[in-house]
């Protein structure tokens, strides 16, 4: 089989620039983007003969357009595509205005579909493929003072899910990554913070929001380690449609679940009966 080529979007910093790395320490093709042409030859430094970055911004069609083109030239095929560009908006769900939701969706939604939609056409004519979506233990549990970014991330969590369905019986396999608090920028340079000028959101947003900028540079999870599994999943046979990484995501998946179950077991009896009877509908027959 040939070099597996990957497309990984977001490689500025971070868990994009990481992956690089481990993608080519494994003697495999990255093709990288970046949001400006200064920042190409940096990528390209990694390894030359591996890496190819590229300009491209997930909120342009364009730009995606001419992804396409460069991929269909000089590869003629795409094995694996990680949808790892987007940012955090941080602020009350009151106060954040609409122009930052609309961003944030543009960028970590409709962008990532717009990068699903450039790699599905490769991988279905191949019959094989993997798609990392990076998520967030944001796109399971709801977080005061991250809630348009929440959303924006369950979103994700859901479509994820959806072309796993879709695509599995063709070969083509979707993994959503969800990680938790790791050390690279997403708390700091790469997040948006609207602060809060509500005195009620003070001990419930503007709270959270101190602490996950205090926390910025000091998370417990490796963006290393986290790199190495997003490969590893992509050479299983059968990988997860969800991998949370490091410590903090399982046992905020673990509480998440257990809380769930609670409350609905706990009102069961207001939503179950809602159903026709067997006797309504024989009545409506």
């Amino acid at each position: 089989m040939s070099k597996r080529v990957w497309l990984i979007t977001g490689c500025s910093t971070g868990f994009g620039r990481e992956l690089v790395k481990v993608v080519v320490e494994q003697g495999e093709i990255a093709i990288g983007t970046v949001r400006k042409h200064e920042q190409v030859s940096e990528l390209e430094s990694i390894n030359p003969e591996l890496v190819k970055g590229i300009v491209l911004d997930v909120q342009k069609q364009d730009t995606i357009d001419q992804a396409v083109r460069l991929i269909e030239k000089e590869y003629g095929r795409l094995d694996v595509l990680v949808n790892n560009a987007g940012y955090g908006t941080l602020g009350p769900i009151e106060e954040t205005s609409e122009e930052e939701m609309q961003r944030q969706f543009d960028v970590n939604v409709f962008g990532c579909v717009r990068m699903i939609k450039l790699a599905l056409p490769f991988m279905r004519k191949q019959r094989s493929g993997n798609i990392l979506n990076i998520t967030s233990i944001a796109g399971l549990n709801g977080f005061p003072g991250v809630g348009i970014y929440n959303g924006s991330k369950f979103a994700l969590e859901g479509i994820g899910e959806a072309l796993s369905a879709e695509t599995k019986h063709i070969g083509i396999k979707v993994t959503n990554i969800e990680p938790g608090p790791f050390r690279t920028d997403w708390a700091g340079r790469s997040a948006t913070y609207n602060e809060s000028a509500i005195e009620e959101y003070k001990e419930t947003a503007t709270k959270n929001m101190e602490s996950i900028r205090e926390v910025s540079g000091n998370q417990i999870g490796d963006p290393v380690k986290a790199v190495k599994a997003m490969y590893e999943v992509t050479t299983l046979e059968n990988p997860p449609v969800h991998l949370p990484l490091g410590g903090p995501a399982y046992k905020r998946v673990a509480i998440r679940l257990e809380e769930f179950k609670e409350e609905i077991d706990k009102f069961r009896h207001l939503g179950r009966p809602t159903d026709y009877t067997e006797e309504e509908l024989e009545r409506m027959d």
